[in-house]
């Protein structure tokens, strides 16, 4: 923790004298009014360029970006809770006394901010929070047309946890919260949890092959729910598993889907023509998505983000594992320099290198979500990104390419395809050892058209329903394994 300075006469700290002063006078007004008349500045000091607030369940996001790098010390007063910010080598504008109005009524953890030129050449930020909170204060350099950032991330005390809100949400029994525990890392050459062998996709081929097509096109031939004979064998199969189970209990089997909206907060992902970002249009198509797969039977649905804020790679696929997700769908909308550029892609994770170079380019620059969402790698954990990075296995890489088939060949039913079949790249947010794993891109938000359509309900909602579809399909052909929970 920093070292925590001597508070000089400060009026932005309830109960001090200069407070008390102001009040007996009838002064309402933060010092951060009348700091600039007062109190020269040096020539050459730092600007703030712009403020944002990014408030949410999970955290709030404070930015400040500047025109330099910035050091700043803070600490935390009790009763009320407040975090002081002390900012060195700064200019009070209009820009940053701006960031009170920025704090909305709704934030979670900050009940209002104010600012004031505590002494010369230093600014002081006083958080009024509404409970206690952890704070993270960290810099980022410039990046993607940002400039330096100064970044402060409030946490809860008590973190939110994925499972914790899905059991507040009732999508799990009690018995099954009793009985969950985290997944262990796949083994290498076995099918990972919760799926079957891949024999029935072999079927699949054969069957577009017959037609005259590849399974990542439209297969109209192809019926999207299983066929009597298949439900027998599946309802077969889950009858031998739940007797497999010690002492024949009753298997409790809800499937668990975790989407993950890509980009949010600092980082809006492409931006369109006419100003839409990726992060918004991923964000509505996600939650279509959800609603359309909890309509379906033993089907729920976690988000890795509901709002407009940021998370690491990182984090996206640890929320994933720790619902003990069957399927991880990331969503996005592609960009590229060329506006004629268009069409749907479904991706997943390679071993051995990029299936081409549009899709290498791709994954190298969605794997700089971190760097432009902003990350305190001080605060990494490099331990957990070395499991979920190096432990990729190759019956992942399978599952993964026979579910992005399944979802590629009912997308390519409404949208022209960027490339008939399923590419590969090294694309961080995929790297869950345990769980299949599939990116897609909803088209290129980059071309005109394709923007207009993205940001069109109706379209929104083919999109959802061709990913069901296609989700539903993977199933049929790849029915889940009992997992060791009982109700």
């Amino acid at each position: 923790m920093p070292r925590k300075p001597a508070l000089p006469s400060d009026s932005l700290i309830p109960g001090s004298p200069r407070r008390r002063t102001a009040l007996k006078t009838g002064g309402t007004l933060l010092l951060s009014v009348v700091a600039p008349a007062l109190v020269p500045l040096p020539a050459g000091a730092a600007q703030i360029m712009a403020v944002r607030v990014w408030p949410a369940d999970e955290y709030t996001r404070v930015t400040l970006e500047n025109d330099s790098v910035l050091k700043a010390t803070h600490f935390m007063v009790a009763d009320p809770p407040r975090m002081v910010v002390d900012i060195e080598g700064l200019a009070l504008n209009e820009t940053l006394k701006s960031l009170v109005a920025k704090v909305e009524s709704n934030d979670p953890y900050i009940k209002h901010v104010r600012v004031g030129q505590n002494r010369p050449n230093v600014v002081r930020l006083v958080f009024d929070l509404k409970e206690t909170v952890r704070p993270q204060v960290f810099t980022a350099p410039p990046v993607a047309g940002y400039r330096n950032r100064l970044i402060f991330d409030l946490y809860p005390l008590h973190p939110v946890d994925p499972l914790t809100t899905m059991i507040a949400q009732e999508k799990w029994s009690q018995a099954e919260v009793a009985a969950a525990t985290p997944l262990p890392p796949a083994q290498p050459g076995t099918p990972t949890v919760g799926q079957v062998a891949p024999a029935p996709v072999a079927k699949l081929e054969a069957d577009a092959a017959r037609a005259g097509t590849t399974p990542a096109q439209p297969l109209p031939t192809t019926p999207t729910l299983p066929s009597p004979t298949l439900q027998a064998q599946v309802q077969a199969q889950a009858q031998a598993q739940a007797k497999a189970l010690p002492g024949g209990s009753k298997v409790t089997r809800m499937i668990t889907i975790a989407l993950d909206p890509g980009h949010g907060g600092e980082d809006p992902g492409a931006t369109g023509a006419t100003g839409a970002h990726e992060k918004d249009i991923v964000l509505e198509i996600a939650k279509r998505l959800k609603g359309k797969l909890e309509s379906l039977p033993n089907m729920r649905v976690m988000l890795t983000r509901d709002a407009d804020f940021f998370v690491p790679l990182g984090q996206r696929v640890e929320k994933a594992r720790k619902v003990q997700a069957d399927l991880f769908v990331s969503i996005h909308a592609d960009a590229f320099i060329q506006p004629s550029a268009r069409g749907s892609s479904v991706f997943v994770l390679s071993e051995k290198g990029a299936s081409s170079s549009a899709a290498r380019w791709l994954a190298t620059d969605q794997n700089k979500a971190d760097l432009i969402g902003g990350v305190n790698f001080g605060s990494h954990d490099k331990e957990l990104a070395s499991v979920l990075f190096d432990l990729s296995t190759t019956a992942q890489i399978s599952d993964s390419l026979k579910l992005g088939k399944a979802v590629l060949s009912e997308i390519g039913g409404i949208n022209r395809l960027h490339k008939g079949s399923v590419e590969q790249a090294g694309f961080a947010v995929l790297k869950a050892p345990d769980i299949p794993s599939i990116l897609v891109e909803t088209a290129f938000i980059s071309n005109p058209e394709e923007e207009a359509r993205l940001r069109d309900d109706a379209y929104q909602n083919q999109l959802a329903d061709a990913i069901t579809k296609g989700i539903k399909r993977y199933f049929a052909y790849n029915p889940p394994l009992a997992k060791s929970r009982t109700a």
